[in-house]
């Protein structure tokens, strides 16, 4: 953890010791009563706790808070629902590189009995973005949905943003060589590991969605992923 992170209702009670952030402030950041460690309010702002007092049962942690990062950049990811490692990675990843939404949507390719994971069904998944947000030092999650279909997920876009679709097969550009306008958002929509159905591209055609492709090797989706996004993120100039 880089920061640790708390929910509002969290400040004003002792932390229990069994808490793996408070194992982290004793056993790897070592800290004592007196010093202090970055901390941050989920969505809100950063700043510094305290750690007041160590008790048998709980931590006892004071907060100063600075000014809220910035926001997330406008990037939103449409990604068929893959298998729960693979999502694992994606929430965690794209948590850390700052994307603003993911929508994990049913696919024609995909298993749909990866959307009775415990990885969906527990808070296993919110615990992930929180991992990924403590990584890149910052407060900020992105909103997830998972469950619903690409037909929806198209339909809830807004209007005027960018929309890209990665296709190995029917791309006609590379994502490096293409040109993005001055808009308010990029959509950016990966199929899951079998890739996207024909049915499919002609969803992601009528929804305005321009193929494109990260070269000629065949990559694993969350390496796809992370190279999408760092070279979007790159284009637009957003940190």
């Amino acid at each position: 953890m880089n920061i640790i992170l708390f929910s509002p209702s969290e400040v004003e009670l002792p932390l229990p010791r069994r808490d793996a952030r408070a194992r982290h402030i004793l056993a790897v950041l070592r800290r004592q009563p007196g010093d202090q460690f970055d901390a941050g309010l989920i969505d809100g702002p950063r700043g510094k706790g305290t750690l007041v007092a160590v008790e048998p049962e709980v931590l006892r942690l004071a907060f100063a808070w600075h000014e809220p990062p910035p926001p997330l950049a406008p990037l939103r990811l449409i990604l068929g629902l893959p298998r729960p490692q693979t999502a694992r990675d994606l929430l965690r990843e794209g948590t850390a590189l700052g994307v603003a939404a993911m929508d994990f949507v049913r696919t024609t390719r995909g298993e749909a009995s990866y959307g009775q994971s415990s990885l969906w069904t527990t808070a296993e998944w919110r615990e992930l973005l929180l991992t990924g947000a403590a990584q890149a030092f910052c407060t900020r999650l992105p909103s997830v949905r998972h469950g619903h279909s690409l037909e929806d997920a198209v339909a809830a876009i807004p209007a005027g943003c960018t929309r890209l679709a990665l296709d190995n097969y029917e791309a006609a550009a590379g994502l490096a060589s293409v040109a993005l306008p001055d808009s308010p958002g990029v959509i950016l929509a990966l199929g899951a590991e079998r890739g996207w159905s024909d049915a499919e591209r002609a969803l992601l055609r009528q929804g305005e969605f321009q193929f494109v492709h990260l070269g000629p090797r065949v990559l694993r989706m969350e390496t796809a992923a992370i190279a999408a996004v760092s070279l979007v993120k790159a284009k637009r100039g957003w940190a």
